[in-house]
């Protein structure tokens, strides 16, 4: 096997469950797409941008031997790929939740649990203000909650007892994924950026950046439907 397609083929199996399974007749995902492509775009010029500056001071890096070469600036195809096909996943779960589980409905647990988990990211943020990965995500992730809750208007179709059902049911795969591209490693971090606590090969942080990704994409997703 051509390990070059390594990251190419992570991402191809991860996307085919979840596409094939778009045409299940009671989520009816295909008919979302409208909303899911036009969702995804901001999020991923904005991750994009990130990555690309992270690359560039050594945060992490890619193992040429697991890519297949082609680069938009600094960053592999697929990592940019990455960006689209992870959220697509992710939202697509999303979906089901909500057709599945229609009971399911924000409250003010689901309110406090999700803005204590903003409160605890961003005293951590300050803590580790040294560490590039570390504060970048927890603030990030911090402020866009913040952002949810004081913009309440513009985000009102935001159910934060769904996002934190589904988001915690995407953690399964999130984390196959990404257990696969730091133990092979196609990713490796620069632990002098992060706190150095690895779930398995997968650093801490890993679980609020894909947070905030698929927030922000769950987010742009609603706002686009509540408008249609």
């Amino acid at each position: 096997m051509n390990t070059h397609y390594t990251y190419f083929l992570i991402l191809g199996l991860s996307f085919a469950g979840p596409l094939l399974l778009s045409f299940d007749k009671k989520v009816a995902f295909y008919k979302e797409w409208k909303f899911v492509l036009p969702a995804s775009l901001l999020p991923a010029l904005f991750y994009i941008a990130w990555d690309m500056f992270f690359t560039k001071m050594g945060v992490w890096n890619f193992s040429p031997d697991y890519i297949q070469g082609f680069h938009i600036w600094l960053l592999p195809i697929e990592e940019v790929l990455f960006f689209f096909i992870v959220p697509y996943c992710c939202v697509f779960i999303y979906a089901c939740i909500k057709a599945y589980f229609p009971g399911i409905r924000k409250n003010k647990i689901s309110d406090s649990v999700l803005m204590g988990i903003a409160l605890v990211l961003f005293i951590a943020g300050l803590f580790n203000l040294h560490r590039w990965y570390s504060a970048s995500t927890f603030l990030f992730c911090a402020i866009f909650i913040a952002l949810i809750f004081f913009a309440r208007k513009y985000f009102s179709a935001f159910d934060s007892a769904k996002f934190l059902v589904s988001y915690t049911v995407c953690l399964i795969p999130f984390f196959v994924v990404n257990g696969f591209l730091t133990a092979i490693p196609v990713v490796q971090y620069n632990d002098a950026e992060n706190l150095g606590i690895r779930v398995y090969t997968i650093p801490f942080e890993d679980t609020f950046y894909g947070m905030l990704l698929v927030m922000m994409n769950i987010a742009g997703y609603e706002r686009l439907k509540s408008k249609a």
